[in-house]
C-alpha cells in the first residue's frame, strides 16, 4: 500500500529552486535511501514531507488522499515522524523520559496530577524491547553510546506508531558496530510495516538496509530505482554528474 506520494513538488525560495518537479512514492514497510550532495534538495523534501515547509507547486497524497500540512504539529497527527540528525535529546534526562518529552504520563495524586515515571520507564522497556535494543530506560542519554541514542529517538516515534519515519543522517559520525545497531532499527521498523526514508552520504548503509534508491541533484530527481537494480558507483555518477540520469 502507497502510504506517502508526492506529485510535481517544488519549492522556491525567491530565485532559488530548491527542488524542481519532484515526483515519488513510499510504500508501507519499504526504506527508500534518500542521496544526493550538499544542496541538492534532501533536506527541502524532508522539511515538506515533516510539515516544516508548504510547496511552492505540486501535491502529496497520504494513503491517496490530498493532504495539507501546515506545520510539524500536523504532520505528526498524520503518522508522519522524523529523527533529526542531533536527535533531540535532553543528556541530563534518562532515555524514558526522552521518549516521552512533551507526551510525558501522569496519575492523579488528589486534586494534581504527577508525572507517572514508573509508567513511562514500563512502557519504554516495552519499545525498546519491541526495537531489540538494549537501551534501558533508566539510563541517563548522556552515558549512551550513539547506537543506544538512535534507539532513544527511534523508540519515540514508534510512541505515536507513524506510518513513516524520516530519518536524517542517522549513522553520521559513530563508531562501525554502533552503525550496525542503527541499521539494525531501521530493519525493525520495516518489520513493523513502517516507511523509512533514509538521508545518508554513507553509500554502504543505503545499500544494506534501501529497498530503493533516490538521488536529487541540484533539486531534481535523477534516478528512482530499486537497490538490485543499481550499483554504488553508479549512484555515485548520479550524484556527481558524471552520469546525466537513470
Amino acid at each position: 500500500m502507497t502510504v506517502l506520494r508526492l506529485d510535481g513538488v517544488s519549492k522556491h525560495f525567491g530565485a532559488i529552486h530548491a527542488l524542481d518537479d519532484v515526483s515519488l512514492s513510499l510504500s508501507a514497510g519499504e526504506v527508500v535511501g534518500l542521496m544526493g550532495d550538499n544542496g541538492a534538495g534532501k533536506s527541502t523534501l524532508v522539511k515538506i514531507v515533516a510539515g516544516n515547509f508548504r510547496p511552492t507547486q505540486g501535491r502529496l497524497y497520504l494513503k491517496d488522499r490530498e493532504t495539507v500540512f501546515h506545520g510539524p504539529l500536523d504532520a505528526r497527527q498524520n503518522g508522519i515522524e522524523i529523527v533529526y540528525q542531533d536527535l533531540a535529546l535532553c543528556d541530563n534526562l534518562t532515555a524514558a523520559v526522552n521518549v516521552f518529552l512533551g507526551r510525558e504520563l501522569t496519575r492523579r495524586f488528589g486534586p494534581f496530577r504527577i508525572v507517572d515515571y514508573a509508567a513511562m520507564n514500563r512502557r519504554a522497556a516495552e519499545l525498546f524491547k519491541a526495537l531489540r535494543s538494549e537501551t534501558r530506560p533508566k539510563d541517563l542519554v548522556k552515558s549512551m553510546s550513539g547506537g543506544q541514542r538512535q534507539a532513544v529517538a527511534i523508540a519515540r516515534t514508534r510512541l505515536s506508531n507513524a506510518d513513516i519515519v524520516l530519518m536524517d543522517e542517522p549513522t553520521a559520525a559513530i563508531s562501525v558496530r554502533q552503525v550496525a545497531e542503527v541499521l539494525a532499527l531501521i530493519r525493525e521498523l520495516k518489520s513493523h510495516g513502517v516507511a523509512v526514508v533514509l538521508i545518508s552520504h554513507r553509500m554502504p548503509d543505503v545499500f544494506s538496509v534501501a529497498d530503493r534508491v533516490v538521488v536529487l541533484r541540484r533539486g531534481r530527481v535523477v534516478a528512482n530505482k530499486a537497490t538490485q537494480a543499481t550499483s554504488p558507483e553508479e549512484v555515485t555518477g548520479l550524484i556527481t554528474g558524471a552520469i546525466d540520469h537513470a
